[in-house]
């Protein structure tokens, strides 16, 4: 999904780049809000492992391939805000230095990939979990739809904005049928890849994942006292 320079005009680059710049800016805020010393070392972790997932592109249909955004997953496992900025430094790295998405287009695809997957992705799970059984369960399931629904609603904000300001010839419809059509294919793979990393996660340390902090019973370590002449 990243866009390359040119496929948008001036004043959508321009102003992807002025909402993605006040989104970053936000998260920053919210971020320390999030951030402890659990969060922080994970947030390094989660930020590589998109990288590096986001290298791996697997086959979807007609020759067409995908790769995991991460959205979804960086917001479970970090918080929305400290997810969004994960996924944000991965897009400006992959831009900068690999040429993956065009710098003028580096705005759009912050807004698509990181700003729109997080909100909808943890809007979906949050609201899941509100009404599941509070269990292991149901963290996962719900990282699965969560993932599912945030790829295909990545996808319906790049139509959006090129029913707007797109500068091909294709026309809106085609572009409409073949990104729904192909990111909901690709959903269904993240959705797999994120549900599969969560409860890997949860597996060993439920504590790390933020989504379901509030969620999961806190365990606590109990000790119990030393009685007096081993009676």
């Amino acid at each position: 999904m990243h866009v390359p320079d040119g496929f948008f005009d001036v004043p959508v680059s321009v102003g992807g780049g002025v909402v993605a710049a006040g989104g970053v800016a936000l998260c920053l805020r919210g971020a320390h809000r999030e951030l402890d010393d659990r969060t922080a070392p994970m947030a390094g972790l989660v930020a590589a492992f998109i990288f590096a997932a986001q290298m791996i592109n697997f086959p979807v249909a007609s020759g067409t391939s995908g790769h995991l955004l991460g959205g979804a997953l960086a917001a479970i496992l970090v918080g929305p805000y400290t997810g969004a900025l994960c996924v944000a430094v991965v897009l400006l790295v992959q831009g900068v230095f690999f040429a993956d998405g065009g710098l003028t287009a580096l705005g759009i695809n912050m807004v698509d990939m990181s700003l729109v997957t997080v909100l909808v992705g943890y809007a979906v799970f949050r609201g899941l979990l509100r009404v599941l059984p509070s269990t292991r369960k149901s963290v996962v399931a719900s990282s699965f739809v969560a993932a599912l629904v945030s790829v295909p609603a990545a996808a319906l904000s790049f139509v959006l904005l090129y029913a707007v300001g797109g500068t091909t010839d294709v026309p809106l419809g085609q572009v409409a049928t073949a990104m729904l059509g192909v990111h909901i294919l690709i959903g269904i793979g993240e959705a797999f890849m994120t549900a599969l990393t969560v409860a890997s996660v949860m597996a060993t340390r439920p504590d790390l994942v933020f989504g379901a902090r509030h969620v999961l019973p806190t365990l606590e370590l109990r000790t119990t006292p030393a009685t007096v002449g081993g009676s």
